[in-house]
């Protein structure tokens, strides 16, 4: 039985089989819940909110609302739920959108079973799993968008590092390791940064400190 503080974990994919068996991997591991399978992002999109979940397992390629669509979608409608995408093979391209969109990373589909429990923990604690070429066309592309964003509030410069640190791809608590601080030390910095630039996510941050060239 899962434990009440386990990671709450939901996922969209059409395949029954792979469904049913990601259900079954996530239930039976300890320190993480299955929170809902459903088989089209308009389903999830009718039931999600019974039991908002912590990470969301997300199909690229769906019936319906195609998974890089559904990302902002979802994403705008439970903002803090971090989204891993599930694909077959490395698409770049749907990857990129979906993370444009609000996706925190993604995930082979023939990923282990231990790697993929242990990349839903790292985007729960604030990691961002993709690889470095989608990594680089994120941060080219907001470079690319505009003049600066203006920010009225300052962030200190141990919080600009820890940004930076975010948009590199770290999580939580490689940023506590690396600063030798708790890892709930940096969530108490990563809460204060929400706050000064006024987001909700990881993603957002990282996407609006690029754009005011805060980092880069």
């Amino acid at each position: 039985m899962p434990a009440a503080d386990s990671i709450a974990v939901a996922l969209i994919e059409d395949d029954p089989a792979i469904r049913r068996g990601l259900g079954l991997l996530i239930n039976g591991s300890p320190g993480y819940r299955c929170a809902g399978t459903f088989s089209s992002v308009e389903e999830a999109l009718r039931s999600v909110g019974r039991d908002v979940p912590d990470v969301l397992l997300l199909d690229i390629n769906l019936p319906g609302i195609p998974g890089s669509e559904g990302a902002r979608v979802l994403h705008e409608k439970y903002p803090s739920v971090q989204i891993l995408m599930l694909t077959i093979y490395d698409e770049d391209e749907k990857i990129f959108e979906s993370i444009c969109n609000g996706a925190c990373g993604y995930l082979l589909k023939r990923t282990p079973p231990a790697e993929l429990l242990e990349a839903i923990r790292d985007v729960y604690q604030g990691g961002a799993p993709m690889s470095p070429e989608v990594a680089r066309k994120l941060v080219r592309l907001f470079q690319k968008t505009g003049p600066p964003e203006r920010i009225d509030e300052h962030l200190t410069p141990h919080e600009v590092r820890l940004l930076g640190m975010l948009a590199e791809g770290y999580s939580y608590q490689g940023a506590a390791d690396h600063f030798h601080v708790s890892i709930n030390t940096i969530r108490d910095y990563i809460r204060s940064i929400y706050e000064k630039l006024h987001v909700h996510s990881k993603t957002e941050a990282v996407r609006k400190a690029l754009r005011s060239r805060i980092i880069s």
